[in-house]
């Protein structure tokens, strides 16, 4: 990298450090409105995201779908589609691989596991791709097809799991909506991290993470970030994904196929949020239970992770560190409640704050692309999307 595209890159990222300082302190205001002194309910936020070795499992726990969903995201916006279907896509992913997983106790889990991963994967690519094509083939609007297809999904769900997929053991008239539990070789195994003997003093413990809920689901996630990384910016693939989300009538003069890379950035978008949903059944809750929304199942995972993909820049590598950051504000805020007294929703607030602020820094940087283009020419950056605020208050 030369020294000017270093300081090109430098200011580049520039506005999204000053979108974050600028959030903080407007989120201090509105903890002074409540009578908190701000540093303390960030330190109690810090503690309870960080303070214990369970802590930080849980941080990591709820940074994992956001982390699958930001990283689809990201494919998506930088192939110039606005995916606001996160939601529905996890719920798809979830469904198919819960029956998979349900359909074949018998198999071992070095069947069960890779397959039910794949097949939802597929279905959430399926279901993403749904609102790609009326995207690419009859330019449908994808931010409202998007939103209905997240109604549909959860409908869809509310219907399999009061039907084919409730548990035997629930039949009745007060059924609670889930599946049966699945067999316990069908579950993602737990990550634990052997300590040499040192650390293993230091940390009071030979085994890291190894009493908590953490599961592989994190690796996975990571994995998939940088071969994501590789696929967008070492690969003619990924090349012509990103041709097609900066210029279309550029990459139509090119040659590039546009319906096409429109429809596989949200096929790859889709599956990637279908993957997380897969992943929070198989390692973290062994069934899939709703109380009749799509928030019961995801944690708002598939509205976070677009705010994780934009405070990441767009890009797989930069959504890990922002999954685990705003992975830490959910599980930190219950602390800051208990602490402070002050509601935990208020980091729902600080979230919202945090989109309007990252997507006006996207919006500078989008200023700088074209101002820098040779000849004039405007050279389009994924157009800064209309995010709707993260819902999920932590309980």
């Amino acid at each position: 990298m030369t020294l000017r595209r270093f300081f090109t890159s430098l200011l580049d990222t520039t506005p999204y450090v000053l979108a974050l300082l600028a959030a903080l302190g407007v989120a201090s205001i509105l903890l002074l409105a409540l009578n908190a002194p701000p540093l303390e309910a960030v330190g109690a936020i810090a503690q309870g995201a960080f303070g214990t070795e369970n802590a930080t499992a849980e941080t990591l726990v709820k940074a994992t779908p956001i982390l699958f969903v930001a990283i689809g995201i990201s494919v998506a916006f930088r192939g110039g589609v606005t995916n606001i279907g996160g939601e529905g896509q996890m719920i798809a992913g979830a469904l198919a691989g819960v029956t998979v997983a349900l359909a074949i106790p018998q198999a071992p889990g070095i069947v069960i596991i890779p397959l039910a991963l794949a097949v939802g994967f597929a279905a959430g690519a399926l279901y993403g791709g749904i609102a790609g094509a009326l995207k690419a083939y009859f330019n449908v609007n994808e931010i409202l097809s998007t939103i209905m297809l997240n109604q549909v999904a959860v409908q869809m769900m509310n219907f399999l799991l009061n039907g084919v997929l409730l548990d035997p053991s629930e039949l009745g008239s007060n059924a609670i909506p889930k599946t049966a539990r699945i067999v316990e070789a069908a579950e993602l195994p737990r990550l634990s991290i052997s300590l040499p003997p040192g650390l293993s003093d230091l940390f009071g413990t030979a085994e890291l993470f190894g009493r908590t809920r953490l599961h592989w689901g994190l690796v996975l996630a990571i994995v998939l970030a940088i071969v994501t990384y590789i696929l967008l910016w070492r690969t003619i693939i990924g090349y012509r994904i990103r041709a097609v989300g900066q210029n279309e009538r550029a990459s139509r003069y090119a040659g590039i196929n546009i319906q096409r890379n429109i429809l596989l950035s949200m096929l790859l978008s889709g599956g990637m949020a279908g993957l997380a949903g897969a992943v929070q059944v198989l390692g973290l809750q062994y069934r899939l239970q709703t109380d009749g929304s799509a928030t019961g199942f995801t944690g708002n995972a598939g509205f976070n992770g677009i705010v994780a993909a934009l405070f990441g820049g767009l890009n797989p590598l930069g959504a890990i560190p922002a999954s685990v950051f705003f992975g830490s504000l959910l599980v930190g805020a219950q602390k800051m409640q208990r602490e402070l007294g002050i509601p935990a929703s208020m980091v729902t607030a600080i979230n919202g704050v945090i989109v309007v602020f990252v997507v006006s820094a996207q919006y500078f940087v989008h200023r700088r692309s074209r101002r820098r283009s040779v000849g004039g020419t405007p050279e389009r950056e994924p157009a800064a999307p209309i995010v709707p605020a993260p819902l999920e208050t932590p309980s």
